[in-house]
């Protein structure tokens, strides 16, 4: 059955082919993750307000899961990310934006199921208090986007005390240049 979103992209994509040629860039949704993620600082992309995003922007940007989690503050099952057992130097970044948040050297294993980080990249996060336990918990989100990462805990380990419980959905991750 095709439904309004569908029939409007699709229709936007014949739209820019028809009328770009060889310019005509992928749509956002038909791209892989992988694309979406390494164009989204594109030059053409530089520009966007993403505090300011519309639902349905947000949408057709991320996967199901990705939106359950950055847009509607969910959470995903603990040990479901293959990101909790990244190993590799390089650099986690906002899945939603692709804002560097945290680096390999940060990250630990804290036996939780997600991935932890003891620290983040200065200025990358901002918090706020939820309730939603009933007991007061922080929440963090990305400072540029906005989108839910996870709960920082004060049970990591040294030097902060702090463990950034971060969603692996909410994640991309770049490897260091060999």
């Amino acid at each position: 059955m095709l439904d309004r979103r569908t029939f409007a992209l699709g229709g936007s994509a014949l739209v820019l082919a028809a009328c770009g040629g060889s310019q005509a860039q992928t749509p956002p949704q038909s791209r892989t993750n992988t694309e979406r993620k390494t164009n989204v600082m594109s030059e053409t992309e530089s520009h966007i307000d993403w505090a300011n995003l519309s639902k349905g922007d947000w949408q057709n940007r991320l996967s199901p899961e990705e939106f359950h989690v950055l847009r509607k503050e969910g959470t995903e099952r603990p040990f479901s990310s293959a990101l909790n057992d990244e190993k590799r130097s390089g650099t986690f970044i906002c899945a939603g934006c692709a804002l560097p948040l945290f680096t390999t050297e940060m990250k630990f294993d804290s036996g939780t199921g997600w991935p932890s980080f003891f620290t983040m990249i200065d200025g990358a996060i901002e918090t706020k208090r939820d309730f939603k336990m009933v007991v007061p918990r922080t929440e963090y989100h990305c400072s540029r986007c906005g989108g839910h990462q996870g709960h920082v805990f004060k049970d990591g380990p040294r030097p902060t005390g702090l463990r950034y419980c971060n969603n692996g959905v909410a994640l991309d991750f770049i490897p260091d240049a060999a």
